[in-house]
């Protein structure tokens, strides 16, 4: 439970979201929903699946730093509570059962999801060498958003593509926002990330990335031709982002860092639910 951090359901929540967009931005409600909902069991699976495996990847991988943050010194690796190997083998383990989930989607869907391999395992080698290790965070969180369209549609077309370029920088944001829970251990050690880079003017930073997220998310309804509910979503969206995050974020108080990067579970749900109703034919 420790080594795959399931007591801590943001992590698989937000890789939930962008794949249950997807296929919500993709699938016909005029069909019978009995396919839909199974899908995204599916999705849902195979997101705290990987996420555990990747979580277990990471703590390998980042042993060393791990044992010089505060945060982090008592994760099972760092600590020695567990091998390498026995970490390995769990993780093996949770890729051989997300191919098992795999397997139920189209050719193309499972072809795309083994194109996100090297993402998925490279991540946590980043922050070593840029500032900009939330940037590959969100081309790789997001991806399941193309998965999500694909195994509907069985082709890529632009829509997902302009909903996942700013889910990328919703993720570049909450990220940017969580990394300031470490940035004096991160600092010490070495390790880059956003939150050091803009840290004389993260609010700055912060109103970019959530700024080109909403974009996206008009372009969408747009280009959908989605009804108002759709748009009154698009408010609440916004006053979330910029009212409640950025308003609310304070650099040095790690308490609120963490609360509002949780709150991305919140907006990850209102996101669904307004891409459904704003599918409603009114």
């Amino acid at each position: 439970m420790e080594l795959t951090r399931l007591k801590k359901p943001i992590g698989y929540m937000l890789l939930f979201w962008p794949c249950a967009w997807g296929l919500t931005l993709a699938y016909d409600f005029e069909q019978k929903l009995d396919h839909y909902f199974f899908y995204l069991f599916l999705f849902f699976l195979g997101s705290v699946l990987m996420r555990s495996a990747g979580c277990i990847i990471n703590d390998v991988v980042d042993k060393e730093f791990d044992k010089k943050v505060f945060r982090t010194k008592n994760r099972p690796i760092a600590s020695g509570k567990i091998s390498i190997f026995l970490s390995l083998v769990y993780a093996s383990i949770l890729c051989l059962f997300a191919l098992l989930v795999l397997i139920n989607f189209n050719k193309l869907t499972i072809i795309l999801a083994f194109c996100s391999m090297p993402l998925a395992f490279t991540y946590p080698l980043m922050k070593r060498y840029t500032y900009w290790p939330q940037l590959f965070l969100g081309i790789t969180f997001n991806y399941g958003l193309i998965l999500g369209w694909t195994s509907i549609v069985n082709e890529i077309t632009f829509i997902p593509l302009i909903l996942y370029f700013g889910a990328i920088f919703w993720t570049l944001g909450y990220d940017t926002i969580y990394g300031y829970q470490d940035i004096n251990d991160d600092e010490i050690i070495g390790v880059k990330s956003t939150s050091i880079k803009f840290k004389k003017n993260p609010k700055r930073f912060l109103s970019l990335c959530y700024s080109i997220t909403i974009l996206s998310y008009l372009c969408i309804g747009i280009i959908m031709d989605f009804n108002f509910y759709f748009y009154v979503g698009l408010i609440i969206l916004i006053a979330h982002l910029f009212l409640y995050q950025i308003k609310g974020f304070i650099l040095n108080d790690i308490q609120k860092c963490l609360k509002i990067f949780k709150s991305n579970n919140f907006f990850g749900l209102l996101v669904l639910i307004f891409i459904c109703l704003g599918k409603l034919n009114i």
